[in-house]
């Protein structure tokens, strides 16, 4: 459902900017930057650049290396486990939850951002790829309404997001299978308890391709 969106303060533009940049892969596990430099590539202040880093270090997808410098951290093979079990534990719930509730309008949304996301993988756009794969699972989500599961999901994709892109360098996008025609088909006979296994599925393919590249380290 859209909404009119009155205009965001400059602190929560710029800590959506440099979530997107950890999401999607433009700051990679391990390559630390300095808070000047976000500062100078953002054309933003001092300020909403901590209060951004902030809240992204407390969320886990930042940590402070010293000499103001900041990195992605990288992921290891019990911290994906961890992860693992979160996102098998939230989001095919999320899923059901969204299913049990979406409109036809909705259902069109998700297949046009999956549209994009095929796009992407024929053309070898990792970013692209990157980028419609979280908002499919964002738009999903959202449906559900479920705030505090919500927050949950939101996290969780900022520890695993960065190791996708890892992913994507590795085997290229063509080897990235996903579940979505399956979530959509479900979707669109009213099975909420199917999306919840497209879903699941989904999750537990991308899991091993991390896992696959972990193990090559």
């Amino acid at each position: 459902m859209d909404v009119i969106r009155k205009k965001l303060p400059t602190h929560e533009v710029i800590y959506r900017q440099i979530r997107e940049m950890i999401l999607f892969g433009e700051l990679t596990p391990g390559q630390a930057v300095t808070i000047q430099g976000l500062i100078e590539l953002l054309g933003a202040g001092m300020t909403p650049v901590r209060e951004a880093i902030r809240r992204l270090t407390a969320e886990g997808a930042l940590e402070f290396q010293g000499n103001r410098r900041v990195c992605v951290p990288e992921l290891t093979l019990s911290q994906l486990e961890e992860l693992a079990f979160a996102r098998l534990s939230v989001e095919p719930h999320l899923a059901y939850l969204a299913a049990k509730r979406m409109s036809s309008a909705e259902i069109v949304k998700l297949t046009e951002i999956d549209n994009a996301l095929n796009t992407a993988i024929s053309k070898g756009d990792v970013r692209g790829y990157l980028e419609h794969n979280y908002r499919f699972h964002a738009a999903l989500y959202e449906i559900s309404e479920a705030k505090i599961l919500l927050s949950i999901a939101n996290m969780l994709w900022l520890r695993i997001g960065p190791s996708l892109r890892v992913v994507c360098g590795r085997f290229g996008t063509s080897n990235l299978p996903d579940m979505h025609e399956e979530a959509l088909l479900a979707m669109r006979s009213g099975d909420a308890e199917a999306v919840a296994r497209a879903i699941k599925a989904d999750i537990q393919q991308g899991v091993k391709q991390v896992r696959l590249s972990l193990s090559d380290e």
